[in-house]
């Protein structure tokens, strides 16, 4: 234990089973949470289409606009719900971001114009900003330490497939009904609220007079922000991979000379089927290895690999061949929560929530900044789309694998102590 960590007395409450309603509501809320966020992906073209934009670069620029808005408020969302789930519990905010990003889920099935489509997914942005940290957090304190990795490994991959399920409804309902289903779905979990405990771990640190929930904190220690540092570094590769290469999968695919049209829903749909895949095996290599470090460089590389494979043999190749290849890329990327369980185990109950929830929505906003650098390098001669989506790619991949060889390791971590 750090000089920075005090050890605390946890409650009586006994931990909780892998399939206990705390895993359950986690991984469904995370799986309504990434059915929406993969939504406007999956339907980007069909919806912009929808409401008068036709001409292809403007589907592609006003495409990454909307996308930058979601990002944007999911920057926002994630220091809210960060400081709200240690200020007032993990279960306030689990519930609180399921209902927003619902309710906003079917507000975009009424969009007229890009302006209320970019503020609606600004707003769906923070609502989503919140499930997925309060939901691995409260798993990993009510779990075993020994077992909290396979209980995050469900909440994944139940989670991950919602991306699949969005593919289907968007081909089958329409992009309108897409949205009217997503935030029905949301609605429908608060109903299994009441089912579900706040963390004892949280319920005992309120008793004392620590301080919770302080974000400055983070910033203001100098090993403590190196940690949090690293932690970011480990996600941002992730939205690269969606946010990029899959996201823009249609593009990529005429640069390519594919001998066939490739649409951006069905690559998400390969991609997220490899990540279910992913998540699962990195969750249990993670429990088996009794390492979270080596298994996210092993994940790291085979990302690496992958993206290689993607921007440097896909020249010329068939349609199959490169679903394919968005599947393996997939899989390969499959360790994002499993680098959203270290973000919770790197930091005291205090901050936990704080950390593990602004960490990964700041590694998804990371795409604001991500999607412009792609833009302009990409109108250098030298490099282009490919080249500039390369270079991004391996400086992030380089820095999220410094990043796993450096961090403290947490497997089977004792979580029970505050930051002071």
């Amino acid at each position: 234990m750090s000089p920075t960590e005090s050890p605390i007395l946890t409650s009586e409450r006994p931990p909780s089973g892998l399939f206990s309603a705390i895993v359950v509501v986690a991984a469904l809320g995370y799986f309504v949470d990434i059915y929406d966020l993969v939504l406007f992906s999956i339907i980007r073209v069909k919806s912009l289409n929808g409401i008068g934009i036709t001409d292809a670069a403007a589907v592609t620029d006003q495409g990454l606009h909307l996308l930058s808005m979601q990002m944007w408020g999911m920057l926002l969302g994630g220091i809210l719900w960060g400081v709200l789930g240690d200020k007032r519990g993990r279960l306030s905010v689990l519930f609180g971001s399921i209902l927003l990003y619902s309710l906003a889920n079917i507000a975009n099935g009424f969009v007229q114009n890009v302006d209320q489509y970019a503020w609606l997914r600004l707003i769906a942005g923070v609502g989503l900003a919140g499930e997925l940290g309060a939901g691995i957090t409260l798993v990993s304190e009510s779990l075993p330490k020994e077992k909290r990795g396979y209980g995050t490994m469900i909440v994944a991959s139940v989670g991950v497939s919602g991306a699949m399920v969005a593919y289907l409804v968007g081909q089958e309902f329409g992009w309108r009904n897409a949205y009217f289903i997503g935030g029905a779905l949301g609605l429908g979990l608060l109903a299994l609220r009441a089912g579900v405990f706040e963390s004892g771990m949280f319920e005992t640190t309120k008793k004392t007079d620590v301080a919770r929930g302080n974000l400055l904190s983070l910033f203001s220690n100098g090993p403590r922000f190196y940690k949090y540092l690293r932690c970011l570094l480990l996600g941002t590769p992730f939205w690269f991979l969606v946010g990029i290469l899959i996201t823009l999968a249609p593009e990529f695919g005429k640069r390519f000379g594919l001998r066939g049209p490739v649409t951006g829903g069905l690559s998400i749909f390969w991609c997220y089927f490899g990540l279910t895949l992913g998540d699962f095996t990195s969750g249990g290599l993670s429990q088996l290895f009794r390492s979270r470090n080596r298994t996210l460089q092993v994940f790291i590389l085979a990302t690496a690999a992958m993206v290689g494979v993607y921007l440097f043999g896909l020249h010329g190749a068939s349609t199959a061949a490169f679903y394919a290849v968005c599947f393996f890329v997939g899989y390969a990327g499959g360790f994002w929560a499993l680098f959203v369980t270290v973000a919770a185990e790197q930091f005291g109950t205090n901050l936990r929530a704080t950390a593990a929830t602004t960490i990964p929505n700041f590694a998804r906003g990371a795409t604001v900044f991500i999607v412009p650098l792609f833009q302009w390098l990409k109108a250098v001669p030298a490099l282009g789309m490919v080249g500039s989506a390369g270079l991004i790619g391996a400086v992030l991949l380089a820095l999220a694998f410094f990043s796993a060889h450096t961090l403290p390791e947490t497997y089977a971590k004792d979580l029970d102590y505050v930051e002071e």
